[in-house]
């Protein structure tokens, strides 16, 4: 395969990898590693640094757009973007000095849990009642809706705190932006409807990818001919991506986020199992 044609492949996954991370908060990162680690045979630290340079185009390109929709919760974002930081910059420290294949069987075992968690519910509009902290830091909205405006309002501020800093950590560890953490805390810890969740997750992600990213670039392993393609693909699938949520079902954006992390965690641990990584 000439370099062009590589260029291409990588490009190609990228986008639809954007795409997918727009749609279910993700941040591409799922699909990208291991297509990067699996498919093409790049080291996995390299991957990361990729995977994370193209989590902040992510965020970049579908976070302006779902602001401008009115599904982004920017106050809940920057509480929640103080936790997952510090988690990150902890994650990316401790990702040189773990093998490959390790990070890899965490990665597959995170996925797991992600895709074979409970559906949350849908929160009713009583929901929007907030509690007495969520009140006091004004952690309400409301999104649209086909019926109009949805009022909401988060609960459990401390537990969706702590779990934002495990989401964190996992970034920096795994290079995936924890998109995946990051939607479930939101939707089920701080009963946020879960397309507010994914639109503040994808909001948030690049803040995030950006603290471990710097740690990344300082020790070598992001390299601008494999993160150029990356990022320019994974940019232009998630400005489709964001087009398309608006006006998905719900249902359905929760289906291909389950297939898909069930697909890449299985594939990721029999890979790190028979020392493939």
């Amino acid at each position: 395969m000439t370099t062009l044609e590589l260029t291409a492949v990588v490009a190609s996954g990228s986008f639809a990898a954007g795409a997918l991370g727009a749609l279910t908060g993700l941040g591409g990162g799922v699909v990208l590693v291991p297509l990067l680690v699996l498919g093409l045979g790049v080291d996995m630290r390299y991957a990361v640094g990729a995977s994370l340079v193209s989590v902040i185009a992510t965020s970049s390109g579908a976070a302006a757009a779902y602001v401008r929709e009115g599904y982004t919760n920017l106050r809940i974002g920057m509480l929640l973007e103080i936790a997952t930081t510090t988690g990150a910059l902890a994650g990316a420290s401790l990702a040189t000095r773990v093998s490959a294949p390790v990070v890899a069987a965490i990665f597959g075992a995170v996925l797991l849990w992600s895709a074979l968690s409970p559906t949350p519910v849908e929160h009713a509009a009583a929901d929007a009642r907030p509690n007495r902290l969520a009140a006091r830091l004004r952690l309400a909205g409301t999104y649209p809706e086909r019926e109009g405006e949805r009022p909401y309002a988060a609960r459990n501020v401390p537990a969706g705190f702590a779990l934002m800093s495990l989401a964190g950590v996992l970034s920096g560890l795994l290079g995936i932006g924890s998109g995946a953490v990051k939607v479930l805390a939101m939707d089920r810890a701080m009963r946020l409807p879960f397309k507010v969740s994914t639109t503040t997750s994808n909001f948030m992600i690049g803040v995030t990818a950006a603290a471990s990213a710097g740690i990344y670039l300082a020790r070598g392993y992001v390299d601008p001919v494999l993160a150029a393609p990356v990022t320019l693909g994974v940019l232009a699938g998630s400005l489709v991506g964001a087009r398309f949520l608006v006006r998905a079902p719900t249902h359905a954006l929760r289906t291909i986020f389950r297939v898909v992390l069930l697909a890449l965690a299985a594939e990721m641990i029999r890979s790190a199992w028979t020392g493939r990584i």
